[in-house]
């Protein structure tokens, strides 16, 4: 046809090589889920934790006897394990005998139960909730979803409730405990850490609002232990907010930080963010900014959240996950630097600075 652009795109057809490669891949990406499957199964049998109670070395045979499994399951454990060692779940230790030994990598220490050690915290709520069927099905159902004019995140269009939120208590309750004990492991691991090394951040703080904490107030309490001169105040829903003992440490005030948050030096939103739209951040910014002093007077907004970042390797991919399981489940999102500049500006402050990245977070002091 006259006039008519002549498409110049060539298709490169691939190699030989390149095909049967792309076949294991296709196979490989088929059927990952089941590395997840195998986890969750070895910490519902209790692996990591029998391998530290058995001094933190244990072949197949040995958590056959310690965990009374039938032997007949013995040639089937090995190959679950050879599985989770090559996925780095587990150790392969140095032994000269035949059969395996495995250790506990620090992705399996996350998973063992009844550590003492302070800050340790159990993640196996998060992997239960992340692969039980309430989050699989939303997976399996996203192309329907995607074909649909659905007004809410996919699981509120799936399931008729809302993640973390008094409908799905009503629906369920045994999930929304576990998903709710999962947040709290979430938002409130490695707060040792962060005030090992954010410490600076922290001097010279006269009062705190922690916004949104979810649970029992674990990081506000250890800012609180840590500086004990500074005043410091937990926000959340009236509902979370009466399921938290008067401890005498820390202020607990229930309300909506989309309508107000109660005035501080310091507004503080951990891992709260990434759960909300942008035009939703821009409210909820906004009103941080009105209960902070000026920038001359300590005024400033920490926040502590995601960013997501192509030079960070492999953490990227944890990042781009974290960032569809929030289109799943809140009809949230993860941000990279220009995103999170963005609804700073929007919402009225004047700067803003990563301070440091922290895991495949990362930590900001924004300025009004």
């Amino acid at each position: 046809m006259a006039g008519q652009a002549q498409s110049t795109t060539t298709v490169v057809i691939p190699t030989d090589e390149e095909l049967l490669r792309a076949q294991a891949d296709l196979w490989r990406h088929s059927l990952c889920y089941l590395t997840s499957m195998t986890l969750k199964c070895a910490v519902e049998l209790g692996i990591p934790t029998a391998i530290h109670q058995l001094g933190g070395r244990a072949s197949s045979q040995d958590l056959i006897t310690a965990l009374s499994l039938p032997v007949a399951k013995l040639p089937f454990l090995r190959r679950l394990m050879r599985l989770l060692a090559t996925s780095g779940v587990f150790a392969v230790c140095a032994d000269s005998t035949a059969e395996a030994i495995y250790g506990l990598t620090p992705l399996s220490y996350l998973l063992v139960d009844g550590i003492a050690a302070d800050g340790h915290m159990n993640h196996a709520p998060f992997l239960f909730t992340a692969t039980s069927t309430r989050y699989i099905d939303l997976a399996m159902g996203l192309a329907d979803w995607f074909k649909k004019d659905a007004k809410t995140a996919p699981f509120d269009h799936v399931h008729g409730a809302s993640l973390f939120e008094e409908s799905m208590e009503q629906m369920d309750p045994e999930f929304h405990r576990m998903s709710m004990e999962a947040l709290i492991v979430h938002d409130n691991f490695a707060v040792d850490i962060a005030l090992r090394e954010f410490r600076d951040i922290f001097q010279g703080i006269a009062s705190l609002t922690d916004c949104c904490c979810h649970g029992d107030g674990t990081t506000a309490k250890a800012i609180a232990k840590a500086f004990p001169h500074m005043k410091v105040t937990v926000l959340d829903l009236p509902q979370e907010i009466r399921k938290i003992p008067a401890d005498g440490v820390v202020n607990y005030v229930g309300g909506d930080m989309f309508k107000s948050i109660p005035p501080a030096q310091v507004v503080m939103l951990k891992m709260v963010l990434h759960h909300w739209c942008d035009e939703d951040c821009v409210k909820i910014l906004a009103n941080c900014r009105k209960a902070i002093p000026s920038r001359e007077n300590g005024g400033k907004v920490l926040i502590g959240d995601i960013v997501l970042d192509p030079a960070s390797g492999t953490m990227y991919e944890t990042q781009l996950l974290m960032d569809v399981a929030m289109m799943l489940m809140k009809a949230g999102r993860q941000r990279d630097l220009d995103d999170w500049r963005d609804i700073f500006i929007k919402a009225g402050f004047s700067d803003y600075k990563l301070v440091k990245k922290f895991g495949a977070r990362g930590v900001f002091e924004v300025y009004p």
